[in-house]
């Protein structure tokens, strides 16, 4: 998981890629901002999708998504046809994650709307609606509160099968839930532990017996944040440059505030703590890697963790 926001330009990009796909990681998923959050505001920021798009043409079998595209910067038509074409670039290695946006000074800079959070929950529930029946119907016609539209018929259908992976992104309340759990494949929360994330997988269950889904169609990840190195010594560096970038004095108070969420350590460790997510009820994690010019942890994690996960 990069923050594309944070001063990454397209050359950079493209190295992350090639070093994703060469290491074994299964998936590289960009945010999707238009403004830095942790960095000064004159650093490089570029489209999300179109930098997925140029990515998808340059790899051959790396998984590519953007986690999440927030429902106030496109309409849900474009952004079906956006994913659908980077889905036939890449031959079907796209996935989505729509949320509800939150970045308030992204809107205010760009002009933007930026509704309050009830408005942004009901344009996701309708968006999501809109752009999976853009993929998989023939003719259909929708009216909503936000959104009409009239005979929409949309060709070519997906190359994915079948359709590109929809995620919906939350930090675990109902509403965003039971927006997963009618129209998505993935709901997808952040910055929780094992035990957080075990009551998250219960609270959506809830929600998906509730509204008639079997739970086990319903797959849950987590986005969270990543701190890893080969000894101890490399792991106490990269905190250090971690902590600095997240705006922490020092090592120590970062990985206190984090200690429950983020995973830090050695192959081992993180190994260990994948494992007891995954007993809690997470399918998958991204890991948030905001060190976008070290690729020896990239490289590392092909090497050390994955194998030890398909072990």
């Amino acid at each position: 998981m990069i923050e594309g926001q944070e001063g990454l330009e397209w050359e950079r990009w493209l190295e992350i890629a090639v070093t994703c796909e060469a290491s074994g990681i299964e998936t590289l998923f960009s945010s999707d901002h238009y403004a830095p959050i942790r960095r000064d505001a004159f650093e490089p920021v570029l489209d999300a999708w179109t930098t997925v798009a140029g990515l998808a043409a340059a790899t051959n079998k790396l998984k590519l998504g953007v986690l999440v595209s927030p429902v106030t910067f496109r309409h849900p038509a474009l952004l079906a046809k956006t994913v659908l074409t980077c889905d036939h670039i890449s031959g079907g290695r796209v996935e989505v994650g729509m949320g509800a946006g939150w970045y308030r000074l992204e809107h205010e800079r760009f002009g933007l709307p930026f509704p309050p959070a009830s408005t942004r929950l009901r344009l996701l529930a309708e968006q999501l609606e809109i752009v999976k029946r853009i993929w998989s119907s023939e003719n259909f016609s929708f009216e909503g509160e936000f959104y009409t539209l009239t005979e929409c018929i949309s060709y070519p259908k997906p190359v994915s099968s079948p359709h590109p992976r929809l995620i919906v992104g939350g930090k675990g309340g109902e509403r965003t839930m039971e927006a997963a759990a009618k129209w998505a494949d993935e709901y997808n929360t952040v910055f929780a532990g094992p035990k957080e994330c075990r009551a998250r997988r219960a609270r959506l269950n809830g929600v998906c017996e509730r509204i008639g889904r079997d739970p086990a169609t319903l797959s849950m990840s987590l986005m969270t944040g990543l701190v890893f190195g080969e000894s101890p010594q490399d792991v106490a560096r990269r905190s250090r440059e971690v902590a600095k970038l997240q705006g922490y004095d020092d090592e120590e108070e970062f990985g206190e505030a984090v200690k429950d969420s983020w995973l830090i350590g050695t192959p081992d460790q993180i190994v260990d703590s994948l494992v007891q997510l995954e007993e809690a009820g997470v399918e998958r994690v991204m890991l948030q890697h905001l060190l976008h010019e070290d690729f020896e942890t990239i490289e590392a994690l092909g090497e050390l963790v994955v194998p030890a996960l398909e072990q």
